[in-house]
């Protein structure tokens, strides 16, 4: 392992492509877990099975759960990149809570680079509900700070999030395809500042204002 895996991992962030191929092997099966793990959760927001149903489904879980747990590895505080599946750096976005295919968690988010710009499209589930029929305004902030947080680490002097302010202009409605984009404004020496936007449609639903400070992060590791 590296001197400094964390650093290294953040840093990747500005050399950041969409993978050419599909996930193969391990990683691949992680993927299909964490989706059909994703369908239980927002089936478990709008179900009608009975008594019985849910307590065998309780059970294969927690029997399952019991296997996987036998197979951790420990609490890791640095080195994404070099504990991913097969040695693939970009299996460290796989853990991410917003945009990562291995965590069910993430609805997720799907980025790409466009030019000067990161676009980032997911569909919210009932998981995710806030306001009835729309999305939770802290998902809407949690998938802001990814995006923005991507768009200044291609800057190549990543930072951590120092402010994100939010500015909800409509409500983000639940099942549909919604798109983020982000941008870096300008760079202040260790300040980098980025704005984004979140439409459904052509509505705009958020705008956001992220402020990112440039880290030391060999410093911050030892």
């Amino acid at each position: 392992m590296s001197d400094d895996p964390f650093g290294q991992s953040i840093a990747s962030l500005a050399n950041w492509v969409p993978p050419d191929e599909p996930p193969t092997g391990q990683r691949a099966a992680l993927h299909r877990l964490a989706a059909a793990m994703r369908i239980v959760a927002e089936a478990l927001t709008d179900m009608q099975a009975d008594e019985a149903d849910l307590l065998a489904a309780a059970e294969a879980m927690e029997q399952f759960g019991a296997r996987l747990e036998a197979t951790r590895t420990g609490h890791r505080p640095w080195g994404f990149a070099e504990s991913a599946p097969a040695g693939d750096a970009r299996a460290m976005f796989d853990r991410s809570p917003v945009i990562g295919l291995g965590n069910p968690v993430a609805p997720p988010l799907r980025m790409e680079i466009d030019g000067d710009r990161i676009v980032g499209r997911a569909t919210f589930g009932a998981q995710y509900e806030g306001p009835p029929g729309h999305v939770h305004g802290g998902i809407i902030a949690a998938a802001f700070d990814e995006v923005l947080g991507m768009a200044q680490a291609r800057t190549g002097r990543p930072g951590m999030t120092g402010t994100l302010t939010i500015r909800y202009r409509r409500p983000t409605p639940l099942h549909t395809e919604v798109v983020f984009e982000a941008r870096v404004d300008r760079v202040e020496g260790r300040k980098i500042f980025a704005a984004g936007t979140l439409h459904a449609g052509e509505t705009l639903c958020a705008e956001a204002e992220g402020i990112f400070i440039s880290v030391d992060f060999s410093r911050l590791t030892r």
